[in-house]
């Protein structure tokens, strides 16, 4: 089926290639033909700025997104694509969400951060497909995104993305489906940007390979036989799995107040006695509905499986069918003063103010307690009060000023406060200032930020309740302070970025998975370079970061993470090509174990990982509006680097094998 699938994308791209007609149009035509370049964007919370973005129509690394490696330069995973993950990168750590079973999965669904709206002015559609592995370990993933324009002002669009991979281990399948629709109106008075989107994945849990000989030394386990199939290792559970189903529902409006203006220059040429004119905002009134639900459910339903995995079952000593969910709605109301609006106007000035109801909900405690054959492990002790419903409210108030229009010197300061419910006495202080220096006929450009957080944890690490996993933690708030600045130079290919941090009562999952806070404070620096080179065809990319952390069993980092990308990039007729090889490596470090039944990824100090490249050889390929890839991902398995390919303790990565894809540009 995946094989008729991807045939048939070919056939259409090929088609549509040697269709299209690149002759331009009469002279007498040109001037009624008036086509804008379509272009994308985000929403900068919490008022829904916009902020340009790419549309994903690239060549070069397009083979990427077939690897886990693709998120991160450090990325700690299950080995599956599409599987819980962890970015050891510190500048790319997010903090722990008010839904910490969703974490290591947040990458595979959109949000209100990183959801794209396009305007292509003419209907786009790209859809892509992407296969790979045997019959037993099939990888396939197709995608589509959907854009329209009613018409100059206002559009639709649509996106789907469904993963189906076997794994190559066993019981680690998983399947992913998620589906969405939004719709844009950019008007001179009134602006709307909105989205829903639904999400459903299902994950397979083997709590990793029983014997880490199966991959270091198989002869040792297989009574001299050197050779072992990934599918028949061992592995710890075979009756496990991960379903998180969500969804949110955005909404943000924005009502401009301002006047007409004349535009002298374009009236002086226009024949039209209609004068031409553009409206001027002076003012802005938002107002954002955000509405997330997300429900997180482990079932493990063999009872002698269990014993040995947990050893341990608060609820249920037969079945562990665990099942955790959270909802909020927030409403955020905002003015803002527009900057431009007039020669004095040097500045964007806003205030806003966030009301949020939240509900968490946990397993409830049914059985009998007092049945003498149940059993059951005592509750911990500190566990009281407990209420499988939680319910609350919050208000923050914050403001912004920012300067985003200067040809020299922009910046940008926000300031947010909790005062009611549990962030009471929360601070959140964020600041960044950009400029630019002409440097031998090109920019320099030089950004420096910092921050400061005073945060109360989120509701889920103080209290937890579940079959294998309880907690009631008393935790002081979270104080953070970061700093740092980033460096470009497009004449040399040449960026850095230098970070420090310290943290304060960081809160971290310890070496028994559970929930905990360090009384104490955390460094971290963080220097990062990446530089790319070029001498004709041949091209060759660089990421080099340097990070350390003061307390590794607090916050394990790889000191040494580094991503080289060496290929050539050429022409064949009208065929675009990009022919190379990559490789990912990080030094050897504590790095995080996973928990399956809580889906998190917990700090452990007995076992190094890492000092391992992972390679993939690739060609990407472009005609006309098609790409397409073929990959041999992790070709050094077995004779480069030697064998401890682990990512995380007992979960190696995938063996080599080839990969394939297509994505097709259907602009109507």
């Amino acid at each position: 089926m995946r094989s008729v699938l991807l045939l048939a994308i070919l056939l259409t791209s090929v088609c549509q290639a040697l269709a299209s007609n690149d002759t331009p149009p009469p002279k007498s035509e040109e001037k009624e033909i008036k086509i804008e370049k379509p272009y994308a964007w985000t929403l900068l919370q919490p008022l829904g700025q916009r902020m340009p973005a790419d549309i994903d129509t690239v060549t070069l690394n397009y083979s990427r997104q077939a690897v886990a490696s693709e998120i991160s330069d450090a990325w700690v995973t299950t080995g599956n694509l599409g599987a819980e993950g962890k970015n050891m990168l510190f500048t790319g750590q997010k903090c722990i969400s008010s839904f910490f079973l969703a974490d290591a999965l947040r990458h595979w669904f959109p949000n209100s951060s990183n959801m794209k709206f396009y305007n292509t002015r003419v209907p786009m559609t790209l859809l892509s497909y992407g296969t790979g592995g045997g019959r037993e370990t099939a990888q396939d993933r197709l995608n589509g995104i959907f854009s329209g324009n009613i018409n100059s002002k206002a559009q639709v669009g649509a996106l789907v993305d469904y993963l189906y991979s076997k794994g190559s281990y066993e019981k680690q399948a998983l399947k992913h489906l998620v589906w969405g629709a939004s719709g844009s109106y950019i008007g001179d008075r009134y602006e709307f940007q909105g989205f829903y989107n639904h999400y459903n994945l299902l994950n397979k849990e083997n709590g990793g390979i029983t014997d880490v000989l199966y991959i270091k030394d198989p002869a040792v386990v297989q009574g001299g036989d050197s050779k072992v199939n990934a599918k028949s290792i061992p592995v710890n559970l075979y009756h496990a799995h991960t379903r998180l189903v969500g969804q949110e529902l955005y909404l943000n409006n924005r009502y401009k107040i301002g006047f007409w203006k004349e535009d002298p220059a374009k009236n002086e040429t226009e024949e039209d006695t209609v004068p031409s004119r553009h409206y001027v905002p002076v003012t802005s009134v938002i107002w954002t509905l955000d509405y997330r639900a997300d429900r997180h459910k482990f079932i493990d339903d063999d009872t002698e499986e269990m014993k040995e995995f947990y050893g341990r079952s608060y609820l249920n000593p037969y079945i562990t069918d665990d099942v955790t969910s959270w909802w909020r709605v927030s409403n955020t109301a905002g003015l803002a003063l527009h900057e431009g609006f007039h020669k004095y106007a040097k500045f964007g000035l806003a205030a806003y103010a966030i009301y949020e109801i939240r509900e968490y909900k946990q397993t409830a405690d049914t059985l009998d307690r007092t049945d003498p054959t149940l059993e059951l492990t005592p509750w911990p002790e500190g566990i009281k009060d407990f209420k499988p419903r939680t319910k609350g409210s919050l208000v923050w108030v914050g403001g912004e000023l920012t300067h985003r229009q200067g040809s020299l010197l922009n910046y940008e300061a926000n300031a947010r406060f909790g005062l009611v419910g549990a962030v009471a006495g929360d601070i959140e202080l964020n600041g960044k200032l950009s400029t630019r220096f002409p440097v031998m006929g090109d920019s320099l450009r030089v950004d420096a930020f910092a921050s400061f957080q005073n945060l109360e944890p989120t509701f889920f690490l103080k209290q937890y309740v579940s079959n294998h996993f309880m907690w009631q933690n008393d935790f002081g708030k979270t104080r953070t302070v970061k700093f740092g600045g980033d460096l470009g130079w497009d004449k040399s290919s040449t960026y850095i970025n230098i970070t420090a941090a310290n943290i304060q009562n960081s809160v971290y999952f310890n070496n028994e998975a559970i929930s905990t806070q360090h009384k104490g404070s955390v460094q971290v620096f963080s220097a990062a370079l990446k530089q790319n080179f070029k001498i004709g065809m041949l091209h060759w990319q660089n990421r080099l970061t340097f990070q350390t952390s003061t307390n590794q069993a607090v916050l394990p980092l790889p000191k040494f993470v580094a991503y080289s990308n060496l290929f050539i990039l050429c022409n064949i007729a009208t065929l675009k090509l990009q022919l190379g090889v990559d490789c990912d490596y990080y030094t050897s470090y504590y790095a995080p174990g996973y928990q399956p039944a809580t889906a998190t990824f917990y700090n452990q100090t007995t076992e190094k990982l890492g000092n391992y490249p992972f390679m993939n050889v690739y060609a990407n390929m472009k005609l006309s509006r098609a790409r397409f890839y073929v990959l041999y991902s992790h070709f050094n398995q077995g004779w480069l680097g030697g064998k401890n390919y682990f990512s995380s303790p007992k979960y190696p990565l995938n063996p080599a094998r080839f990969l394939m894809g297509v994505s097709v540009d259907f602009a109507n």
